[in-house]
């Protein structure tokens, strides 16, 4: 009497549902958490047909499937565990991993069925999979960016070779470039770019204005292509704990002064960079080549996002406790609403219209300046440019 208590208790309080049916499929039990899942009181279900919780084509298949076991005694479930669907009250389905065992008592036989509720796992599974489409789509519409870029340069080599004794020479070139493309991304870029400055010199004479117009757009794409690529990659190692910082002391008068002389080649026409420095120290001890990444995403935005005619300000200041960089245009600016979200992943501000971006360079910044024990603020309005200055204290 004290185990028959016992086996009830455990049976209505189970996590899992439960329900016995007899030899002929008619419900003899069901416990409250299977109540629960099909949404039915004991009273609607007990004495029925075990059918009733079941959606077609399952629905008209299990007798059959009953009396097919008592006559020939093959089993297709019994013993075995499999995801079957279930048929609520309200019609809606769910899926459920069903376990059925047979059960001989008092020379009765009858079958117990154990439901787990898989409801929350398909729905994690339909998101995975979901994400995992996302991700396809994204490979792909970079995959078709690439191809285009290299129909275009494909496009300036032709109406180059018009004009050049070195025909042959280029078409080898073209397909080996062609080849590259299908296998990765970073060595066809790089070759892209090589080639794009050749074509330049070769053609410098002959001053065609065509000619110009399609190395700048072949050049402004390779150039947005890797950034999107090398910004994958910074984001990927961060996230994944790759970066380490690698201190050193060097002069950051001198280091600042090359990445000018770097960047002032991708400036629009007529826009000027001024560098100074304060302070009289300057050598710092930090990562060169995390903050050169640093400098250049911010001098990189700051071209991107300013006109022509303009002028961008980098400054460094070293005092007794802190080495403090300053990056100061007078571009589109950032509205006010957007602050908060800038150095989120992907984030871009809805004035940067056309501009071309990935939304991760600040991000990478922020990292970058985090693991170097820094900080960096902003100021920023529509039109009015944008300031940032970037904190790190004397080590």
């Amino acid at each position: 009497m004290k185990n028959e208590a016992l086996l009830n208790s455990i049976v209505e309080n189970a996590i899992d549902g439960i329900i016995t049916i007899n030899e002929h499929g008619i419900v003899e039990t069901i416990n409250p958490a299977a109540c629960r899942l099909f949404l039915y009181t004991p009273e609607e279900v007990v004495g029925r047909n075990v059918s009733m919780l079941m959606p077609q084509p399952d629905k008209e298949r299990h007798d059959d499937y009953i009396h097919k076991y008592r006559q020939t005694g093959q089993a297709h479930i019994i013993g075995f565990g499999r995801d079957v669907m279930g048929l609520k009250k309200d019609g809606s389905i769910f899926p459920f991993r069903l376990g059925v065992t047979e059960v001989k008592y008092e020379g009765v036989r009858m079958f117990a069925g154990f439901i787990h509720d898989l409801s929350h796992q398909k729905e994690a599974e339909n998101r995975l999979m979901e994400y995992t489409q996302h991700l396809e789509d994204v490979v792909k519409e970079r995959t078709t960016s690439l191809n285009e870029t290299i129909e275009e340069l494909t496009k300036a080599k032709e109406e180059v070779s018009q004009s050049l004794e070195k025909e042959k020479e280029l078409g080898k070139l073209k397909s080996r470039l062609l080849s590259m493309a299908s296998h990765e991304f970073r060595t066809p870029l790089s070759s892209i770019q090589l080639s794009a400055s050749l074509i330049e010199r070769y053609t410098a004479s002959f001053e065609n204005a065509n000619v110009a117009k399609h190395l700048y757009k072949v050049k402004g794409a390779v150039n947005n292509l890797t950034t999107i690529l090398d910004d994958f990659l910074h984001v990927e190692k961060a996230e994944a704990g790759k970066v380490e910082v690698k201190w050193g002391t060097f002069d950051v008068e001198h280091f600042c002064r090359e990445i000018v002389d770097e960047i002032q080649l991708l400036a629009k026409k007529d826009q000027n960079i001024i560098y100074n420095h304060n302070g009289g120290k300057t050598h710092v001890y930090l990562d060169r080549n995390l903050l050169r990444n640093c400098i250049f995403n911010l001098m990189s935005n700051a071209i991107k996002y300013s006109g022509e005619n303009t002028t961008i300000h980098l400054t460094t200041i070293i005092t007794a406790d802190s080495f403090t960089i300053t990056v100061e245009d007078n571009g589109i600016g950032i509205p006010q609403e957007e602050h908060k979200h800038l150095f989120e992943a992907f984030f871009r501000a809805q004035n940067t219209g056309n501009i071309p971006g990935t939304g991760l360079g600040l991000n990478i910044v922020l990292r970058y300046v985090t693991l170097m024990n820094g900080t960096i603020e902003f100021k920023s309005a529509t039109n009015e440019g944008t300031l940032f200055t970037i904190t790190f204290p004397i080590q």
